[in-house]
């Protein structure tokens, strides 16, 4: 199976509001391995970049006013991400972007979707983790992931911490991958299949490092003595057949 865990940095938040892609990052996934392949460029947006955006990833337009345009690389990105399935978290951002600048270059597929798959790693970490902080940051800490290379936001260092995050997020039994190559024979799992094997695995793990942990005799003596006082009153619930310590049904 064939992945590209993409990412991008723009000008801003919304390309409702002319917003454009200023930096493009993908990395290569296959059999969930990462092949050292990877794809990056920088892009002229032809237009200012927004003081909130330029804090968050430090590119300026002055940085980019001798750099292609995005109708200049599509051709090359699309070769990169062809069949594969795209990794992205939150990916409705990112893939509005990419599809605002296609319909902008009026391309003939103006949409990503109809080039590759698209798995939202936002939304998994969302069905794997209810009620927590999921953003990239949030998981790299819960996955230990390593980020302390990255000062500022950039397309491709956090496409390559994704991709870490997402292996191991969906590692279950599909972290077998890792180290085993698949025969030639060998189906790869889908990405549902791999977050099925890691909520699994979690639990069966749970459940392998369960210890039961026997009364002590004292303990014993103490329960006898509190079901003599309760029936006293009684019937006691909790007795079973022949007297034993065991609800009846």
């Amino acid at each position: 199976m064939r992945q590209v865990v993409l990412d991008t940095e723009t000008t801003g938040l919304s390309p409702a509001q002319g917003h454009r892609v200023i930096e493009i990052g993908c990395v290569e996934l296959q059999n969930r391995r990462l092949t050292g392949r990877d794809f990056h460029r920088f892009l002229n947006p032809e237009r200012d970049i927004d003081e909130g955006a330029e804090a968050v990833h430090g590119i300026s337009r002055a940085d980019l006013e001798n750099q292609p345009k995005f109708v200049e690389v599509v051709d090359d990105l699309l070769a990169f991400i062809a069949g594969a399935e795209l990794v992205i978290h939150n990916a409705d951002f990112d893939v509005g972007f990419l599809d605002h600048e296609l319909r902008l270059m009026r391309h003939p597929k103006p949409e990503l979707a109809a080039h590759c798959r698209i798995l939202d790693t936002l939304t998994l970490a969302r069905d794997m983790h209810p009620g927590q902080r999921n953003s990239l940051d949030a998981l790299c800490k819960r996955y230990e992931v390593d980020a302390s290379k990255r000062d500022l936001h950039g397309a491709l260092i956090d496409a390559e911490l994704l991709a870490r995050v997402y292996l191991a997020m969906t590692g279950g039994q599909g972290a077998l991958l890792l180290d085993e190559e698949p025969s030639a024979t060998d189906s790869a799992p889908t990405s549902a299949e791999l977050a099925a094997a890691a909520m699994g695995g979690v639990a069966s793990s749970a459940a392998a490092q369960l210890v039961v942990i026997e009364p002590t005799a004292a303990e014993l003596e103490a329960h006898e003595r509190l079901l003599a006082r309760l029936r006293e009153g009684g019937a006691c619930v909790w007795d079973g057949p022949a007297g034993t310590d065991v609800p009846a049904k």
